[in-house]
């Protein structure tokens, strides 16, 4: 009984220590991100010159699946499996990709007639590349397990890549060319580092390539097409939809709304920024921690749930007075936020729910679940821009990646028996929802309503944030952190 809570003990612990790790990566590089939406909004000369920018990044996400056949998921399931062997998982990323690649190319003398295309194709072509190497490479070091590493890269890119943008944009002057080459330029200078310290040319094998380990690892990668692409669609189509039908409203392009529409990410990706550096670290423990499954699941999900509740909250209290640091005419963009909140809470859940189908290699279920999703999602932003505007787009992406996640902890429990506790899941997005429509009421003193909500929250989530709480706070302050700790289980018992 000792050694299975000294086991357990460890699975946590190791968790948490990984969580740490790849915080200090994804922090840095994420902490890029809150920087460089306020800064775009004053180095960009118009609106619509930021929605063109973030339009033409989305075009290269979503040939980014393509090109890739979904590998960056099988990269690290296989790379995990202790009878593979490395070099064969890796080589068989590198042609997967370098073959979509050339497949890509083929393919431009039908892509350039696409909107935007003829003129930015070269760059999008670029970025896709870069993109897919760099995903590549970033897994393997993951599923090698080299977690450090993975911080330093983290770190490195983010340094580099802000570089760029001031280069290329304030510097240059050259606008959305230089939004794409500043993603381009700092996503090569990630590759080489990890190229060159890792050594990853030694795990390149080309002479008797693994045919069966290859045939296996598309099998499981290919149907992340359609999942990746029908992500893509709930996460980006809302741009599209909002350039397209509201051309023209209040006097604004549609390139000026999805502008806007973009802007009103930005704090919101706080939120994914959370859910990142956690599923790096989460996808090492799902996959190699086998015993107890269910347990471990339930257990991390109710602790994630709650801080992720928690900073949904607090975000939207805050929105509004946040969203003034951007330049004044990009204010608008806070109506956009609370809903586009709840929809990153509900894709944070999506990805932990993923974990599950990697563990059991049944990525057929992750496409059909994500499939539903985009289907929904486009026939609600129609109607819902329809009925409205511009806003309709976020009530959309929040239910669309609701029903997505409602799919995926049915089949969560199936597989594994997993729970995750609808009624506390749906007394908390109940509140938040709430919490929203208060805040875009304008209701009088919505600051203090909104700020009861959130206190009301994060009291009801207490317990959950406790537990990661917990477990984190010795690992980064030490004997202090331990002697806290104590002091509030101390408490909590007296009580």
């Amino acid at each position: 009984m000792e050694s299975e809570k000294t086991s357990g003990g460890d699975k946590y612990s190791k968790l948490a220590g990984n969580t740490i790790i790849f915080a200090i990566s994804s922090f840095s590089s994420k902490l890029l991100t809150l920087i460089v939406q306020p800064f775009l909004t004053y180095a960009m000369a118009e609106i619509s010159d930021l929605g063109l920018s973030k339009i033409l990044s989305q075009y290269a996400n979503l040939l980014i699946p393509f090109v890739s056949m979904g590998m960056s998921n099988a990269i690290i399931r296989f790379g995990l499996d202790k009878g593979n062997s490395e070099k064969q998982v890796f080589t068989n990323g590198l042609l997967t990709i370098l073959g979509g690649f050339g497949i890509l190319v083929l393919c431009w003398p039908v892509a350039q007639f696409l909107p935007d295309m003829a003129q930015y194709g070269l760059l999008i072509y670029i970025y896709v590349l870069m993109s897919c190497l760099r995903t590549l490479c970033t897994q393997f070091v993951r599923s090698r397990q080299w977690n450090k590493l993975v911080a330093v890269d983290g770190v490195l890119c983010t340094v580099a890549t802000m570089a760029f943008y001031v280069l290329y944009l304030v510097g240059f002057k050259w606008g959305a060319n230089g939004y794409l080459l500043a993603i381009i330029s700092g996503d090569l200078v990630s590759v080489l580092f990890l190229m060159f310290t890792g050594r990853l040319w030694e795990f390149i094998e080309l002479k008797g390539v693994n045919k069966t380990l290859w045939e296996q690892m598309l099998r499981f990668s290919l149907p992340m097409i359609p999942a990746q692409i029908s992500f893509w669609i709930i996460n980006a189509s809302d741009l599209f939809f909002v350039r397209e039908m509201c051309d023209g409203l209040d006097g604004h392009s549609g390139d000026a709304w999805s502008g806007l529409l973009s802007t009103g990410y930005f704090l919101p990706t706080i939120l994914t920024t959370l859910g990142l550096i956690f599923y790096d670290a989460w996808q090492l423990s799902a996959v190699t921690e086998e015993e107890g499954r269910a347990k471990f699941f339930t257990r991390i999900f109710r602790t994630y749930s709650s801080v992720l509740f928690c900073c949904a909250a607090g975000i939207i209290w805050l929105c509004r007075p946040v969203m003034h640091i951007m330049k004044s005419n990009y204010y608008y963009a806070w109506h956009f936020v609370p809903f586009l909140v709840l929809a990153s809470t509900c894709s944070c859940f999506n990805q932990f729910m993923n974990s599950v189908y990697v563990v059991n290699k049944k990525s057929q279920r992750s496409m059909a679940t994500m499939m539903a999703g985009a289907i929904s999602n486009c026939l609600m932003n129609y109607f819902f821009i329809k009925w409205w505007g511009p806003v309709g787009a976020t009530y959309a992406s929040f239910l669309g990646l609701g029903l997505v996640f409602t799919l995926r902890a049915i089949d969560a429990h199936g597989m594994i028996g997993m729970r995750v506790h609808p009624g506390r899941v749906l007394v908390n997005a109940a509140a938040l929802v709430f919490e929203a429509f208060v805040l875009l009421a304008d209701t009088p003193l919505y600051g203090l309503w909104t700020g009861i909500i959130t206190a009301l929250i994060i009291l009801y989530n207490f317990s959950g944030v406790w537990a990661m709480a917990r477990i984190l706070l010795p690992k980064i302050l030490g004997r202090r952190g331990k002697a806290l700790v104590a002091v509030v289980d101390g408490w909590a018992a007296k009580k």
